[in-house]
């Protein structure tokens, strides 16, 4: 499987102690390297960390990417079923919701 993680959608990481929610855009990948001399071609992570009631704030987290288990991202909403079927009901001249109705003859 391979998927593609958008880091502008990835709204919460998982990491060793839990999930930690992440200010909305603040989720980058690239180049971490921990003080001088150290190899600045480390991949890593770095995100602001969207919970209220610390006595720091914003608190920003970066570390090594294979530090993270999981990311919770965000996706743009796909239309649902029922909306063309109203388009199509619209556009067929019944009302919204109306659905296709069947005309039931009776044998007597």
């Amino acid at each position: 499987m391979s998927e593609n993680v958008a880091p502008d959608q990835v709204v919460a990481v998982l990491l060793t102690d839990g999930w930690h929610d992440v200010v909305p855009g603040s989720f980058s990948v690239g180049s971490l390297g921990f003080g001088v001399g150290t190899d600045p071609g480390v991949p890593g992570f770095r995100f602001a960390e969207a919970e209220a009631g610390r006595p720091y704030q914003p608190t920003v987290l970066a570390g090594p990417l294979d530090s993270v288990i999981a990311v919770r991202q965000v996706i743009p909403a796909m239309p649902r079923a029922d909306h063309q079927e109203r388009a199509l009901a619209a556009h067929n001249g019944q009302r919204a919701g109306q659905g296709a109705r069947l005309q039931l003859r009776t044998g007597r």
